[in-house]
């Protein structure tokens, strides 16, 4: 298979919550589910553990970008939303190269922002060489 624009190179996240554009990070994480796992033992049968799925459970989603001119436009998106939190629908739009390209999309059903972190800013020789955002977002599942 040749493809001249490989997925995984030059990548950025779209992220909109109900048709609104919240920002494009460069960073996404927690885009999984994973099943409780429920352990029965019965009685008399010692050397057997039975193991049934439990609930469906989601981590939180977590995106990282660089602090831009859009960045105090985010900080008062997620201040907003603190006053009153509603459960909308967050669509995560995976895009390559020149950002034509949509290489994948999440739908999160009842998504929430939870957590804004703004960059630690230092002006000494320990401060970071790229100062980073991060928007964490809370959620009931993937949609269709």
């Amino acid at each position: 298979m040749t493809d001249s624009n490989p997925p995984g190179l030059s990548l950025a996240f779209d992220v909109r919550i109900d048709g609104v554009s919240v920002a494009t990070f460069t960073g996404c994480s927690g885009l999984d589910q994973r099943y409780e796992v429920l352990e029965w033992q019965e009685g008399g049968d010692n050397g057997t553990v039975t193991r049934l799925p439990g609930r469906l459970t989601y981590s939180n989603v977590l995106l990282t970008r660089s602090v831009d001119g859009d960045s105090g436009q985010l900080a008062a998106w997620f201040s907003q939303q603190g006053r009153k939190p509603v459960r909308q629908t967050a669509i995560i739009t995976l895009r390559s190269g020149n950002r034509a390209t949509v290489v994948s999309t999440w739908t999160l059903v009842g998504a929430w922002p939870v957590r804004y972190s703004g960059p630690t800013l230092s002006t000494g020789p320990e401060g970071e060489a790229i100062a980073i955002e991060t928007l964490e977002l809370t959620h009931q599942g993937f949609g269709p």
